[in-house]
């Protein structure tokens, strides 16, 4: 779990280009005339820091730096800047959408990939020749898959991604994951007034939810921003989050991933398309496992609950002229997963799910690289690092929803899926699909010997029989006489 809950901390500190401007004065300016009210942000109401041109809001000269929550939006204003600013802010105490404002998360999300990586790598267009080398991946990785798992191709079309290009595809995937949480949040804020005060708050009940909006999309599209800097593909956190059907890769980071590895970049390009086509068969060709593991997120998002305690003296406090304090309160930590059976175990489903997910990709695309590859022994165990020691997109998880989607059994279930293919064979092992009740438990990976060698029963031949049976049962005209 995050140290911060949902990630309600503060942006990066801007260049300390405006230290003298923040200095107090004798008068106890600096932060703000009302620097001496225990408001970390001064007289300024949204934490604007030293504004240009405005000494009352910030102090003179001053830039605002870390002072300021909404710095990845606004960047730093000139005097030409403040209408625009303003409009903004106007337009986010105004936002009566849903839980989170998705406008305002992904114009952020586009602001943090201009901005580039630490590395100074910035983000560009997608050209032709980087177009072609990723269709031609996809297409070799198909055709080398094709040998492995009885899963037909499930990539319609291959597809090469700025990062500007996989926000724009991801965040719906992004949504259907944080809002349930958001929503929760959003209730509790309107529940912790008595009910025959809830009428006469009316305005300040929706102003809480818009900044609790506002406040969710600025962190979402900050992480969302940053992991678009790291990711290589749509499937990186072992779920689909881009569109069914297009297997994508991001030829920007997937240079990046393959500098330091002595590999030849041919090859890295190569192994990725492999996962990321694995990742693509299994979810088309799987009818109810995007909807499983969403749901699994979606029910440990249910057993989160907020301290209402924290809340109500949040609310108590509030001063609607410094709804800074609430993203000061939401910081300090309100949002706990219920130690609960229900919690615990809609935990271990997902954990579960996700390990078999990773567990078969990692053992297929092995199969059908390790007499190919030379590198394919490096990368796997290079990928396997990567998403078992909480990577950037595990890491953006338990940031945004409190949740670490960390396969922890990884090479558990790969062990498990090859010992299937040794002894079923590819259709055998490929076949556990078919139903969710089929597939390994977190009991089977302790004892995959037991799995393997252990009968199963074949759903498709119990769904024949029922419905074999229904026919018998029905009418033989339409009068209902038989």
């Amino acid at each position: 779990m995050s140290d911060t809950p949902f990630g309600f901390g503060l942006p990066p500190e801007e260049p300390e280009n405006g230290d003298e401007g923040k200095k107090k004065d004798p008068a106890g300016g600096g932060q703000g005339s009302g620097g001496q009210s225990g408001n970390p942000f001064g007289a300024n109401p949204f934490g604007f820091g030293g504004l240009p041109g405005m000494g009352g809001l910030g102090g003179p000269g001053g830039q605002g730096g870390a002072d300021n929550p909404f710095a990845a939006m606004f960047g730093s204003l000139n005097p030409n800047d403040l209408g625009a600013a303003f409009q903004q802010l106007g337009q986010m105490l105004s936002y009566e959408g849903g839980p989170v404002n998705w406008d305002m998360a992904k114009q952020i999300a586009r602001q943090v990939v201009a901005q580039g990586t630490a590395d100074g790598t910035k983000d560009a267009s997608v050209g032709p020749a980087e177009r072609s080398a990723v269709e031609e991946a996809v297409r070799l990785a198909d055709l080398w898959l094709d040998g492995v798992t009885s899963l037909p191709s499930g990539a319609s079309t291959a597809v090469a991604w700025s990062r500007a290009e996989w926000v724009e595809a991801t965040l719906p995937a992004w949504q259907q994951l944080v809002d349930p949480v958001a929503e929760r949040v959003g209730t509790a804020m309107g529940d912790v007034l008595p009910e025959e005060m809830q009428a006469m708050a009316g305005p300040l009940i929706g102003m809480m939810r818009s900044m609790g909006g506002a406040m969710f999309g600025q962190q979402i599209g900050q992480a969302v921003g940053a992991l678009a800097g790291e990711v290589v593909g749509s499937t990186d956190v072992g779920l689909p989050l881009g569109p069914a059907g297009r297997a994508a890769l991001l030829p920007l980071n997937v240079e990046a991933f393959g500098k330091d590895l002595g590999v030849p970049s041919d090859e890295v390009r190569l192994y990725l398309a492999l996962r990321e086509a694995a990742h693509q068969r299994l979810f088309a060709h799987v009818p109810w496992l995007r909807a499983h593991l969403f749901g699994a997120v979606e029910g440990y998002a249910r057993g989160i609950k907020v301290d209402t305690s924290k809340l109500e003296e949040a609310v108590g406090q509030l001063d609607p002229t410094h709804p800074e304090q609430l993203q000061e309160a939401l910081q300090q930590g309100m949002f706990q997963p219920e130690d609960t059976p229900a919690q615990k175990a809609a935990l271990a489903r997902l954990e579960t799910a996700l390990a078999l997910v990773e567990g078969w990709v990692d053992a297929v695309v092995h199969e059908a690289a390790k007499s190919r590859l030379t590198s394919a022994d490096a990368l796997r165990e290079t990928l396997r690092r990567r998403r078992a020691s909480g990577g950037p997109a595990e890491q953006t998880f338990a940031t945004l929803i409190g949740l670490e989607l960390r396969p922890r059994r990884l090479r558990d279930a790969a062990r498990l899926w090859a010992s299937l293919t040794d002894a079923r064979g590819v259709d055998g092992r490929d076949g556990l699909w078919e139903h969710p009740d089929m597939l390994p438990t977190a009991t089977d990976l302790d004892d995959p010997d037991g799995f393997v060698h252990r009968e199963h029963l074949d759903f498709s031949e119990i769904d024949k029989m029922l419905g074999e049976a229904a026919k018998g049962d029905a009418p033989e005209d339409g009068d209902g006489k038989e």
